[in-house]
């Protein structure tokens, strides 16, 4: 994917457009990640400036309250309860056609049971749809009016806040294949976010749990930054292992980064260079 890219930058791209090969397809590799997003993004008739209401329109025709929900998820009300806030009505069946069509994923905390845990979240499943949802079409109509060029900067800004969770999505991404391959000790039966509902709540971005007990072994967290203290995330994470139900001695803690971990002192370090590699 993109090859010519340093893998930050193709971190950046995966995260907006995911694996879409016609958005790909478009994005020039020579050009900055502004100079693509005023060409695709801030341009009246723009590629994914208007491929965001295609893709509802396909797959929703007029469903207005799965619309809804989507807008919903997309700006962060992302409880059942906040969704049935935002949208002033029961939301059940809509969040089900949309799990159903794949645009959205329910996601609980990976050491609970999803057939019994009230703990459940919701997602957009797709990357390029979050972003759109999330942040191009806020701006869209001003954009179509020809002030792109002076949004360019503010949605600039938004992609950091925006690409928070998709870049711990990668991280988890990556660890399955760590994990799939071997590296993470034998008999992994799960890796996925954590969190309670505690004062104060704790969230640990990703917890690889193995054996029929299900005991943690590994944790680890994701920064969307281009260096991240290891010692400093190693201390939060030791502290938020005492919320887990059950945990392994010695575990494993892991650190992820788009460019360089520092003071790793023994934790497994992820940066984009390993979760998306150069050909």
């Amino acid at each position: 994917m993109l090859p010519k890219l340093a893998p930050k930058d193709r971190a950046l791209v995966w995260g907006l457009v995911g694996g879409i090969p016609l958005y790909l397809a478009r994005w020039e590799q020579r050009s900055s990640i502004g100079e693509n997003l005023r060409r695709l993004v801030c341009t009246p008739g723009g590629l994914l400036l208007t491929a965001g209401e295609l893709s509802l329109a396909t797959d929703l025709g007029s469903g207005d309250l799965s619309r809804q929900v989507l807008y919903a998820i997309a700006r962060g009300r992302t409880k059942h309860g906040e969704i049935a806030d935002a949208v002033r009505t029961e939301p059940a069946r809509a969040l089900e056609q949309l799990i159903d069509l794949r645009i959205i994923e329910r996601v609980v905390p990976v050491t609970e049971n999803p057939r019994h845990t009230r703990q459940r979240r919701y997602r957009i499943a797709d990357n390029f749809l979050a972003f759109w949802l999330g942040v191009v079409d806020r701006y869209r109509p001003e954009i179509e009016r020809g002030l792109g060029e002076s949004i360019l900067s503010v949605l600039l800004s938004d992609l950091d806040d925006h690409l928070g969770p998709i870049w711990e999505d990668a991280f988890r991404m990556h660890l399955r294949l760590l994990a799939e391959r071997g590296d993470l000790g034998e008999g992994i039966v799960a890796i996925g976010s954590f969190w309670t509902t505690a004062d104060p709540p704790v969230e640990i971005d990703a917890v690889a749990l193995a054996g029929r007990a299900r005991t943690a072994v590994l944790i680890g967290e994701a920064k969307w930054s281009r260096q991240v203290d290891g010692a400093r995330v190693r201390r939060v994470l030791e502290r938020k292992a005492e919320a887990l139900p059950k945990v392994r001695d010695p575990l494993e803690l892991a650190v992820c980064a788009r460019e360089t971990v520092s003071n790793a002192d023994g934790a497994l370090v992820v940066t984009a260079a390993d979760i998306f590699p150069s050909a």
